[in-house]
């Protein structure tokens, strides 16, 4: 995927309020640690993550993605007619239907001829809806366009949880970890093609994409809802993190080396990557496997631990504000998602 007349003028996000750190939620597992053990600051030293941020409880999703949206149309100073296009590009969402992108464009005020949908692709939501409304734009059927998405991980974490003492074996505890990690946010990002009168310096050429897959590899992390009685179900979320870990790796090297063919471009060309934020030992692993130097690559897990599909635009926003990537610059965004999908992107910031 190449393109001439696509452009990012925003990457505006909200983090959620409430701070949570991974020795809270080891003291809530304090049964389970002590069963087994496992001394206290095992999860921050496994994944490299202090702390995480969640919504409070009965936090709407698109109330999220609607403060962001409203953040980018400020930031931009688009007019809402211009857009094409509104979609919602979460793994959570307010219900099955409608389309969570409903609310936000109501909120927003779009025009009825602006198109609006959800899009699903795991951690590579907000990834999939740029490039689908990268593709209406370089056809010319629309000239604008915006991208939301809003995580939350409150109550899958404490689904877990629950799940982890009920259940205290270490198959449990290895399969659960990866979803202790999980972080809350919203971000809109909007993309026009350059003609629209817009207040922001903002002007970032998406350049082109690769996209490669390996489907056989579905099961290794699955989230969802399982029966737990007559019309009860209650939510789940497992990982096989070492083969997710290994298979997502093998795939990203696969995609680097198409990516780099299809820009013509070697990893020296490349200034900046930003990465979609899993934890310490993923980042180490792709960084070594694709010979990029860790001080091109900015990482936010630490405090912000792993967002979803929010992780990497949001890593992108705070990475640009505070002058880690520098206009000029040649960026690649990277994301490795479960199903297995791999996506990157390429900027001219």
């Amino acid at each position: 995927m190449k393109y001439s007349r696509v452009f990012i003028n925003s990457l505006a996000y909200e983090l959620a309020p409430q701070v949570v750190s991974s020795l809270d939620l080891e003291n809530r597992l304090a049964p389970l640690y002590q069963k087994f053990r496992i001394p206290m600051g095992q999860l921050a030293a496994l994944t490299g993550i202090k702390e995480r941020r969640w919504w409070p409880k009965g936090h709407r999703l698109s109330d999220g993605a609607i403060a962001a949206a409203r953040k980018a149309v400020n930031e931009t100073g688009i007019n809402v007619s211009d857009l094409g296009a509104v979609v919602y590009t979460g793994v959570c969402r307010d219900q099955h239907e409608p389309a969570t992108a409903c609310r936000v464009a109501a909120e927003l005020g779009v025009s009825k001829d602006t198109a609006i949908y959800d899009i699903s692709n795991a951690c590579l939501g907000v990834l999939s809806g740029i490039l689908d409304i990268a593709n209406r734009i370089e056809l010319g059927q629309i000239k604008a366009g915006m991208v939301v998405s809003c995580e939350s991980a409150r109550d899958i974490v404490d689904a877990t949880i629950d799940r982890m003492l009920e259940d205290p074996t270490m198959q449990n505890f290895a399969q659960s970890l990866a979803t202790l990690t999980g972080g809350s946010g919203a971000v809109a990002v909007v993309l026009t093609d350059g003609s629209l009168p817009l207040k922001t310096e903002r002007q970032h050429q998406l350049l082109g994409a690769s996209h490669l897959s390996a489907p056989e590899h579905h099961e290794l992390c699955q989230w969802g809802l399982q029966e737990a009685g007559h019309n009860l179900y209650r939510e789940f979320m497992h990982t096989d993190a070492v083969n997710l870990l290994k298979e997502g790796v093998e795939l990203a090297k696969h995609t680097w080396d198409h990516f780099l063919a299809q820009r013509d471009w070697v990893v020296e060309q490349v200034d900046k990557v930003i990465c979609h934020q899993v934890g310490a030992s993923n980042r180490k692993q792709v960084l070594n496997a694709l010979n990029i130097p860790h001080n091109k690559e900015y990482p936010t897990y630490e405090s912000l631990g792993n967002m979803g599909t929010v992780s990497l635009p949001v890593t992108a926003a705070l990475a640009h504000d505070n002058g880690f990537i520098q206009r000029g610059d040649q960026v690649s965004f990277l994301g490795i998602g479960s199903g297995l999908n791999c996506m990157m992107l390429g900027i001219k910031w």
